[in-house]
């Protein structure tokens, strides 16, 4: 009987060594009796032992603003949930956003930005104290309104391309316009890549009469020019071959998910295979990769309750999906809590996966970086920094990449190492394109469901142009007050980033509670923007809600799409400008029309706000 006894206590004390090895709990609330009973006073739902309300969230990612949506209609403005015995307080009113936002002493980032930290290390967007301040004072200059004049150049060369790839499209039942955009965004903020390629999914047959998915490539030709990060692909020199491969191992992924419940189906004479997209979607929250290689064999009886319809998507996106990848693994590894610690998340399959896709965006930068750096040794740097904040070259004020500018840095002041640049780098590739292709693409979704404002957005691009088919300048792009609306009404919609979450170092009051040190505080301006208080009739799209008369009386931290106070985004005059002049682009030769209404879009709550299955639009040319 003894010895029975102490089986029983020694396998629950390896139970609990096991969980606290696997599950990051944080321990230190059992003992902050005060500060739990701060928490506790917040309404929220009751949370379960030892994983708090965690699994409330462990659900696909198109269902995760509900389940925000529903915890914020059904407790209040201010509500709390417990993970892991971390506490979080979701906070939704101006007032105490403000409190939160505008102080510099609440700068530290939540937890959940160190899931990013293998990614983007400690760059702008996870770093916090001294590092962050110095970072952004050292990275300010680059969006001087000056330099960012510059770059309207950039933006219509790359939008010319855009406008060619829309233009193959034109008498087709529909395009995924996100795709083409998000295309159009990486190369202005990171490198002009001009592909020629093929791609296909075609069901062979072969002589062993097994019919198969084939899923082909085929790179016809590229070409490069320098952009705002003045990053170049060496075609020579194969410097984006490992890349592209990366980024190739996980198109197919996004094309299944793109695709509703899409089933590629691989016959056998004495039994069917069958890949299921969605089920591999599920999979990834218990650690399976989300690789094209995952077979698994459903009975015929079973394939049929899978098959749905299904939606196509467009052409793909090569340089995108390692860092759209990057995205889904992180939301995953936040949702599901054993996968928190790295050490555990490096074992599993995904885990894994992440390290190789990783070590192929790395290198790319890394490279980059190297090259830069040697060539600026070698005395044939181009741009060095004046006093008035400009720069000059040969004697002639021009501006300095955002690569540029880390070098000269690092290489005068020692301030950066190549690790650091490798990290904003890598921060800005994600945080500069990914962000601006939501933006844009939700505007163009929301114009083409609402004609008559597309047109009122036409007769200011008449008044601007005229007849004239040239470009647009800095000046015409400061005359696009309406197209600003617009924007600004799809941003309030449509945020491209969903939350921001800061960690109080110190305790703070708020109108009705007290918050303690520690505590996360989650905030979703997805929800902040459809305050019916602030915005009458929130759903309804409607850009005078911008006019200036009346952004002028709104409480200024009501309306946050870059977040706001000392931490807001470092390049929102940049992106305003982008999707000024990529949109009027597009308007300028499209009609727009929307194929899908707002109640079917699927909305993937990720790092960016995305649709589930691409944005379907009918391009008329005008």
């Amino acid at each position: 009987m003894l010895s029975l006894i102490v089986a029983l206590v020694l396998a629950i004390f390896l139970l609990l060594v096991i969980l606290a090895i696997v599950f990051p709990y944080d321990y230190t609330w059992m003992f902050r009796k005060a500060d739990s009973k701060k928490i506790e006073m917040i309404p929220g739902p009751k949370p379960m032992p030892l994983f708090g309300n965690i699994l409330l969230f462990n659900v696909p990612a198109h269902q995760l603003l509900n389940v925000l949506l529903r915890l914020h209609k059904e407790y209040s403005s201010t509500f709390r949930i417990w993970v892991m015995g971390f506490p979080e307080v979701f906070i939704t009113d101006p007032d105490d956003i403000e409190i939160i936002l505008s102080s510099r002493s609440h700068i530290t980032k939540s937890l959940d930005y160190n899931l990013l930290q293998p990614w983007l290390g400690t760059g702008l967007l996870t770093s916090s104290g001294d590092k962050w301040q110095s970072h952004r004072k050292i990275l300010t200059p680059a969006f001087h309104f000056k330099i960012l004049e510059e770059y309207v150049q950039v933006f219509n060369s790359n939008s010319r391309v855009l406008i060619q790839k829309l233009q193959e499209n034109v008498g087709k039942p529909f395009v995924d316009i996100s795709s083409y955009v998000t295309m159009c965004t990486l190369d202005i903020i990171c490198g002009k890549v001009q592909w020629e390629y093929v791609y296909f999914m075609t069901m062979v047959k072969s002589e062993a009469n097994v019919t198969r998915a084939s899923i082909s490539y085929v790179i016809l030709n590229y070409s490069v020019t320098e952009t705002a990060m003045g990053i170049t692909v060496n075609a020579q020199t194969g410097g984006q071959t490992d890349y592209i491969k990366a980024v190739k191992r996980n198109e197919l992924q996004l094309e299944m998910n793109n695709f509703k419940g899409k089933i590629v189906r691989a016959g056998h004479r004495s039994r069917k295979l069958w890949l299921n997209a969605s089920a591999l979607y599920r999979l990834s929250y218990l650690g399976t990769p989300l690789g094209t290689s995952q077979f698994f064999p459903l009975y015929p009886h079973t394939s049929s309750r899978l098959m749905r319809r299904q939606k196509p998507t467009s052409s793909v996106n090569l340089s995108h999906l390692s860092l759209h990848r990057m995205s889904e693994l992180v939301v995953h590894r936040q949702t599901a809590p054993w996968l928190h610690r790295r050490s555990v998340f490096k074992l599993t399959p995904s885990g894994r996966e992440q390290g190789r896709v990783l070590k192929k965006l790395h290198g790319f930068t890394e490279q980059v970086i190297k090259e830069r750096r040697a060539e600026y040794r070698a005395g044939i740097n181009r741009f060095s920094v004046v006093n008035n904040g400009s720069y000059e070259n040969s004697g002639k004020r021009k501006h300095m990449t955002f690569l540029d500018l880390l070098i000269e840095v690092s290489e005068k002041e020692g301030l950066l190492s190549d690790t650091d640049i490798r990290e904003e780098v890598d921060t800005f590739m994600f945080e500069g394109h990914d962000t601006t292709s939501a933006a844009i693409s939700w505007a163009l979704f929301t114009l083409g469901s609402h004609p008559e404002i597309q047109e009122n957005v036409i007769r200011e691009l008449g008044e601007i142009f005229g007849d004239s088919e040239r470009e647009a300048t800095y000046e015409d792009l400061q005359k696009m007050k309406y197209m600003e609306q617009v924007i600004k009404e799809a941003l309030r919609l449509y945020p491209s980033v969903p939350g921001i979450c800061r960690k109080l170092d110190v305790d703070v009051k708020l109108k009705n509670y007290m918050i303690p040190a520690g505590t996360s505080t989650p905030i979703i301006p997805y929800i902040i923007h459809r305050n019916p208080e602030i915005f009458p009739n929130p759903e309804e799209f409607n850009p005078d809600h911008f006019l200036p008369e009346v952004a002028q009386t709104r409480h200024p931290f009501a309306y946050i799409p870059f977040s706001a106070g000392p931490r807001n985004c470092i390049g929102q005059r940049f992106a305003l400008l982008e999707e000024k002049a990529v949109l009027a682009s597009v308007l300028r030769k499209f009609k727009i029309q929307s194929l899908d209404r707002r109640e079917s879009i699927d909305l993937m709550l990720q790092l960016i706000l995305r649709p589930k299955h691409g944005i379907r639009v009918k391009l008329t040319p005008r």
